[in-house]
């Protein structure tokens, strides 16, 4: 996460990259951008306001020597020499260019921004932003011809989402410079981050908080909601974000014995968590510091809904762990031959 309030753009360039795959070239501008008032003030929160709310970051990967990461070098050089800003944005853009290894990489329009006043962990400091513009919007515009105003079509960029950008901080800690990202059209798992910047997540409590909750979820989904319905299900959700707010850290064997009552339960959610590191390639730590951001924004995720054929839904609070067991019950009518939910309440909205 940034704050931008004293952000400012000191300098800016936009290129085009193409595919290798369809023939289209990349075309490079010579000179950096000069803004106008109001283009510089839609343009500055529009390149950061996404990464206010980014909790996860990243650090810059090598399978064998960090200094021959791309991006790294060419961020160690505009950081070093301001001066080389427009050559080494060309080679930026050439090297995204060489990662269109499929035709369905798009072409786009690629801003890359130097920012001074970046405030990152309450430290002020420079940022390389790298932006690609996939998609651009129809809009209208006018214009007068022989005392009449006309209507055309034009196509241009919209400021309320950005494709793909990442910002590289000028800020290193144990495991090298911080990266955030953003990818907002992720046709291509690999291509931005794994590819292009070649960046792996930290080893910090944000992705220690996120890769548990993941597997959680889908421990709720593959096997207590196999084994025992949606009702369940929701209710080791819920639970789980119970455990999180009430705890500053995660002890993985105190997890287990608050969350489960039978040892066999606690079996297969141990042989899960195997499986899961296994299948991710990661290692789940058993104790960590939990991170609130991440909390907040993963609970969002969470689906608590018990989906019905009758196009009946429950939606079960995700932060009252207690109410399904408590107000909802389960049966099976006779007569109907069909199985039911009965919920009790005092007052409906």
């Amino acid at each position: 996460m940034i704050k931008r309030t004293r952000a400012a753009i000191s300098k800016f360039i936009v290129h085009k990259v193409g595919n290798k795959f369809n023939s289209a070239t990349n075309v490079f501008s010579e000179n950096t951008v000069k803004f106008d008032e109001e283009s510089y003030n839609l343009m500055l929160p529009f390149l950061l306001k996404p990464y206010a709310n980014v909790a996860e970051s990243y650090r810059f990967n090598h399978h064998a020597n960090i200094e021959l990461n791309e991006i790294n070098n060419y961020a160690n050089e505009i950081f070093t020499n301001e001066e080389s800003f427009v050559e080494v944005s060309k080679h930026i853009v050439t090297h995204l260019f060489e990662q269109s290894n499929s035709a369905q990489i798009k072409t786009g329009d690629v801003i890359v921004a130097l920012f001074e006043d970046i405030e990152y962990k309450d430290i002020i400091t420079p940022a390389i932003g790298i932006f690609k513009i996939e998609n651009k919007v129809d809009f209208f515009q006018t214009y007068m011809e022989t005392d009449t105003l006309d209507v055309f079509v034009q196509k241009g960029i919209s400021t309320k989402k950005l494709d793909k950008g990442c910002l590289i901080i000028n800020y290193t800690d144990d495991e090298g410079r911080t990266v955030l990202s953003v990818d907002n059209n992720n046709y291509d798992a690999q291509y931005w981050v794994n590819h292009f910047l070649n960046v792996k997540y930290a080893d910090d409590s944000n992705q220690h908080t996120k890769n548990y909750i993941e597997m959680c979820t889908d421990f709720a989904e593959d096997v207590i909601k196999e084994d025992f319905g949606n009702q369940e299900k929701s209710k080791f959700l819920a639970k789980t974000v119970d455990y999180m707010k009430e705890n500053d850290s995660v002890d993985y064997h105190d997890f287990k014995e608050e969350l489960f009552e039978e040892d066999d339960h606690k079996d297969l959610f141990e042989d899960y968590k195997k499986q899961f590191e296994e299948n991710n390639d990661l290692l789940l730590r058993n104790q960590f510091a939990i991170s609130d951001i991440v909390l907040k924004k993963q609970k969002q995720r969470l689906k608590t809904e018990i989906k019905l054929d009758t196009n009946i839904q429950i939606k079960l609070d995700i932060d009252a762990p207690d109410a399904p067991e408590e107000y909802l019950e389960k049966g099976y009518d006779e007569e109907k031959k069909m199985k039911f939910y009965k919920v009790y309440f005092n007052e409906e909205d």
